[in-house]
């Protein structure tokens, strides 16, 4: 079952859901997820590497921080880049109750392009996030259109959606990736 942005918000001054949040979605949201900002964005250089056992992510190049001042970034018809969330999103690993006289239950996250994206010929990438999982999100943007796009740091670009766990689940995220990170420095094993 999806959460209302009301509902997200509710249980955000218990759990800390997401931390961060631009006034307009802590005091007017929309429908029934939560707008996240573009923080930083990232190019994507070398090769990468997913094996059985390991992997090795490309090494990336920081275009632009928001903490940095810089506040727009050009894509080029065929850019593609990583962009992350100025917001750090904290799924909780326990079960949390979610409506008074309900069982608690796990959430997970699917986050959403805004369609200013879709319409601009920018293609998103994005992924669940699983129980457990804190930081800041990651997602791919491509430029497939024709014309040059240009986004501004701090901009609204995805749209993050809460959902219920039916049943229980064998482990919350622990995972590499845990605290944002980008990027694997190294050859590594997958856990």
């Amino acid at each position: 079952m999806i959460l209302s942005a009301k509902k997200i918000l509710e249980l955000n001054r218990k759990h800390r859901l997401i931390e961060n949040l631009a006034d307009r979605e802590l005091n007017n949201p929309e429908g029934v997820g939560i707008d996240l900002r573009v923080g930083s964005i990232y190019a994507i250089e070398g090769e990468g590497f997913l094996g059985e056992t390991e992997r090795r992510t490309p090494e990336i190049r920081k275009i632009a921080d928001i903490k940095d001042g810089k506040r727009e970034v050009v894509l080029n018809p065929g850019d593609f880049v990583l962009a992350t969330t100025m917001e750090t999103v904290n799924l909780p690993a326990e079960k949390i109750v979610i409506e008074e006289g309900q069982q608690p239950t796990h959430l997970i996250a699917n986050v959403h392009p805004r369609s200013t994206l879709q319409r601009s010929g920018i293609y998103f990438r994005g992924t669940k996030t699983d129980p457990g999982y804190r930081g800041q999100l990651t997602f791919a943007l491509a430029n497939l259109g024709r014309s040059r796009f240009r986004i501004e740091l701090g901009a609204r670009f995805v749209n993050i959606v809460f959902e219920q766990v039916v049943g229980d689940i064998h482990r919350a995220y622990e995972g590499q990736w845990q605290g944002g990170r980008v990027s694997a420095d190294r050859l590594e094993k997958q856990v």
